[in-house]
């Protein structure tokens, strides 16, 4: 595989998706340059915001006491206003980010090891899988929302003195500006889906890049050490190759620390509304069955994709997060696990840095209020079902 191929391989869902919305951090592209991305971007943020976060939240407002319609109403918003918020940092961020791509690019570059690239292909391959079950979540999630919407909505009440959008907005009723608004109003549903995938996925290949290339430097240690041992190398060569390593590893944990401060703060919000997507939807499904309320057949495979759509996004994160986890720490365990025994005392003492700098593992944080792991997917799980059952107390009585 060349370079390009490489990165193809590992971004292309989301790097499509990213260029899409006008938000690709291309490292050799300035963000400050007026280009089509910049209007792309516009165009996807004004759509999500006027045609699909404010209508929500103005019929939110209005059906206030209707716990069941707020509900319903409340759960586009919430999804929506995810989207602006990572759009937002992946746009603000974007030098940061340019930077860490161009750093993906010269790690495949310079690797020269069979074993370094089948170690990375490996970790891609696992994004990609990731990505991919993704990416199956978010297309269905559109393909159903747009012909519910289509044949609920639109091509009931097209030829009625009283027309319905998507996304209720009552100020527009005549033609052709109701079917102009319908449709802007179904791209901006679609642009929230994508925004919300293209990050996530996006963020989750970066950490689990991040990954790959610990599990290189703990290989690369135990060899480094094997060759000392055995007399292949000098004291004085060890010593430059274990300055590289300390090198290499100090820039990932910057790397890393990076990616945390782009969207520490965005997570923080994202864990939270997922939370409450994860408690309303489900709260609607248990609505409509303890009321024996009939819904087209469309509406409930859309559901289905929804909620797992959710899922997924939490997951994303959340497995991404504890492989870096893991593996920063494993960095550590892995200078324990060669054989410093058979090194000179001072050699073995200069191992020390790497254990030092690995006490403190990497980690993906939702603020400054929690990390990201798969036991918080399972606390928020949980947390998300004892709030449908304070729901559901709530409309009983």
């Amino acid at each position: 595989m060349t370079v390009n191929k490489d990165l193809s391989y590992v971004f292309n869902l989301s790097r499509q998706c990213l260029r899409l919305i006008g938000i690709w951090p291309d490292p050799y592209i300035s963000l400050n340059d007026f280009r089509w991305s910049r209007i792309r971007f516009m165009i996807a943020m004004s759509t999500i915001s006027f045609y699909v976060f404010t209508p929500q939240i103005i019929n939110v407002i209005r059906a206030w006491g209707n716990l069941i319609r707020m509900v319903e109403l409340f759960v586009a918003a919430n999804f929506s206003f995810m989207a602006l918020c990572k759009l937002l940092a992946t746009r603000y961020y974007g030098d940061k980010l340019r930077t860490i791509i161009a750093s993906v690019k010269t790690d495949w570059m310079t690797s020269k090891n069979d074993w370094e690239r089948d170690t990375m292909l490996k970790i891609a391959k696992c994004g990609r899988f990731l990505s991919f079950r993704y990416f199956v979540a978010t297309i269905g999630t559109i393909i159903f929302a747009i012909t519910f919407y289509l044949d609920n909505t639109f091509y009931k009440s097209v030829n009625q003195p009283r027309r319905n959008l998507a996304y209720r907005f009552d100020y527009i009723q005549k033609s052709p500006n109701y079917e102009i608004t319908f449709f802007i109003q179904l791209t901006g549903g679609a642009y929230a889906v994508l925004g919300n995938y293209t990050v996530d996925s996006f963020v989750s290949i970066l950490v689990l890049h991040v990954c790959a290339q610990l599990i290189n430097l703990r290989i690369a240690l135990s060899k480094l050490v094997d060759k000392l041992t055995n007399s292949f190398i000098s004291s004085l060569t060890f010593k430059e190759g274990l300055t590289a390593i300390v090198e290499r590893h100090e820039h990932l944990i910057r790397t890393a620390k990076t990616i945390n401060d782009c969207y520490s703060a965005v997570l923080f919000m994202h864990l939270l509304a997922a939370i409450l997507q994860l408690c309303l939807i489900t709260f609607q499904v248990f609505t409509i069955i303890t009321n024996n309320i009939s819904l087209p057949i469309i509406r409930m495979i859309f559901l289905l994709f929804y909620i797992y759509f959710v899922v997924m996004e939490l997951y994303s994160y959340c497995y991404a997060a504890e492989k870096l986890l893991t593996e920063s720490t494993l960095l550590a365990y892995g200078v324990f696990e060669c054989k410093w025994y058979n090194l000179p005392p001072k050699d073995a003492q200069n191992l020390m840095l790497i254990v030092h700098r690995s006490n403190i593992p990497l980690r993906l944080t939702a603020g400054k209020f929690g990390n990201f792991s798969m036991e918080l997917f399972g606390t928020a799980i949980r947390t998300s079902v004892g709030y449908v059952s304070a729901l559901l107390s709530i409309t009983s009585q």
